[in-house]
């Protein structure tokens, strides 16, 4: 463990932010929050009250980010808004939450003389990769600036791009990482996991009566690919680069083990014990067919995922199954 900072994290309360601020926590850092919790819940963090500082603030406002982040030696800049619906329905909030906030940000930082940014970007950015596993060289690209998909993956770039240029100048030590398919109990309810399993919750119980497999509509064909990380795997890849990483570098947090969508539904389906008769159906304009990231950087630094999809589904999906009255609920 490296050691202990007064640490400053923007975005804290969301699903990836709870998670690195837990962690935070317990190796020993003095944590500050803020968040103005449109997207997250500080109740995430409900098992570590009165172990770190809570400011419900927005990071548009630079006036709140600069009086909360005195006194840090380090910024977490997680605040954004995420969500593949979000991107679609809301581009212009993407982006003036993440161009405002990166600035904010970054000017805190300098006012203050915070050393040390650790920021957090997307596998968004590169979109459709040139290889296969892709490593951090892949080049940035926004296919089509009329489609609204991209609000996020472009206020992702500018950040990069404003977090290396300011960096070299402004700070001692920048990182940049890019997480990959974090998924595990509690992650909102807008990704594909939570959705399918939920979705397959309701049908579930339509279907009771019969001993058919289960139709069950997806986007696409299904061969589409991700590669899920597991929460808990993902924080030790945040650990482990916030311990060894070296200025101005970029890191993809993930694992290798890449899975079709098809599989994934089944995976689900399987979970609640039924077959399922997969009905495709159209993929929305600009996603992605294959996404698996080259981990071979993190893995120098000692990063090594435990959990296979196999292991982590039933995690996320036992909780959603418990939980899913809170659907729709802050």
């Amino acid at each position: 463990m490296s050691k202990s900072k007064s640490i400053f994290v923007t975005g804290g309360t969301g699903f990836i932010g709870s998670a690195i601020v837990r962690r935070l926590v317990r190796e020993g850092h003095r944590v500050k929050v803020l968040d103005d919790d449109s997207r997250g819940n500080v109740s995430r963090l409900e098992d570590i009250k009165g172990q770190f500082e809570f400011v419900r603030g927005d990071v548009r406002d630079g006036a709140s980010v600069l009086a909360a982040s005195k006194g840090a030696d380090s910024v977490f800049h997680l605040a954004f808004v995420n969500g593949t619906e979000f991107f679609y329905s809301k581009p212009e909030l993407v982006l003036d939450v993440g161009v405002k906030g990166m600035v904010h940000v970054l000017d805190a930082c300098i006012k203050n003389n915070i050393p040390e940014l650790v920021l957090a970007s997307s596998s968004e950015v590169y979109q459709v990769p040139p290889t296969v596993p892709t490593d951090e060289s892949a080049p940035l690209v926004i296919p089509d600036v009329h489609n609204p998909r991209y609000s996020y993956a472009g206020g992702k770039l500018i950040s990069e791009l404003m977090a290396i240029n300011y960096g070299r100048k402004f700070f001692e030590r920048v990182l940049i990482f890019r997480p990959h398919n974090v998924y595990g109990p509690n992650m909102g309810w807008e990704h594909v996991l939570p959705q399918f399993i939920m979705r397959f919750k309701k049908l579930l119980k339509e279907h009771e009566a019969s001993s058919e497999p289960i139709p069950f509509q997806i986007q696409g064909t299904g061969r589409e690919t991700r590669a899920f990380n597991f929460i808990d795997d993902f924080v030790d890849g945040i650990v482990t680069m916030h311990d060894k990483g070296k200025h101005l570098e970029i890191y993809h947090i993930g694992t290798e083990e890449e899975i079709s969508i098809r599989d994934v539904a089944k995976a689900v389906g399987g979970f609640f014990g039924k077959e399922i008769n997969i009905i495709e159906g159209p993929l929305q304009k600009g996603g992605t067919p294959r996404r698996c990231p080259n981990i071979s950087k993190m893995r120098a630094l000692g990063y090594a995922p435990r959990f296979s999809f196999r292991e982590g589904l039933p995690l996320i999906a036992r909780w959603y199954d418990a939980n899913y009255k809170l659907e729709g609920e802050k």
